[in-house]
């Protein structure tokens, strides 16, 4: 919503992560063997497109829009995501996103990591309650937590609030409500898009 808001594009790297998850898991290779993902990675047939506003992730020229979000894939990504030659493939593409002009990023370490430098950064944080009834109800993502814990205590690039990075709670708010308190932030600079 802010990207189309602000006329940016937009990058989801939680689907990039999932995009390559949805391949080791079609091959059938073991997540969490770092040599064979890694080499894995370095040779998958890949390229980023920009349709409509959305940065895009391409497997010979597939989006597997529905494959990424299944319960399987979602487990694997959570297991690659820790390998740390996925992890350095992952920021050079998305780093590489800028080819696409201004970017609104969302992920775990953009402010840390892949854009330190960037002009606003918001770290924003639901309850667990708050998350799991907003992907379904109860049983719906039920290892929130433990995704947390892995991300956060994860050697590389662990899951932090970058610094300058302004912390949002949104558990009791509206994706519009949201919306509008990152619009007044970013509109307030004096270096406001127009």
């Amino acid at each position: 919503m802010l990207a189309a808001e602000l006329g940016w594009a937009y990058v989801d790297t939680g689907a990039m992560y999932r995009t390559f998850a949805w391949w080791c898991v079609a091959l059938g290779l073991d997540v969490s063997d770092e040599r064979r993902v890694a080499a894995e990675i370095s040779r998958w047939p890949t390229r980023l497109l920009c349709t409509d506003g959305q940065v895009q992730l391409l497997v010979n020229g597939y989006l597997p829009q529905n494959e990424m979000r299944t319960q399987a894939t979602t487990e694997a990504a959570s297991k690659i995501a820790v390998h740390s030659r996925v992890r350095r493939w992952m920021v050079a593409r998305q780093r590489d996103c800028v080819r696409f002009g201004a970017l609104v990023v969302e992920g775990r370490d953009i402010g840390t990591r892949v854009f330190p430098e960037a002009e606003w950064k918001f770290f924003i944080e639901a309850s667990i309650e708050a998350r799991r009834d907003r992907r379904g109800g109860p049983s719906a993502g039920a290892d929130l937590a433990g995704r947390d814990r892995r991300d956060s205590q994860r050697r590389g690039d662990p899951l932090m609030p970058a610094l300058g990075a302004i912390r949002i709670d949104n558990s009791a708010e509206t994706p519009g409500q949201t919306l509008e308190r990152l619009l007044k932030f970013v509109r307030s600079s004096p270096e406001a898009p127009r």
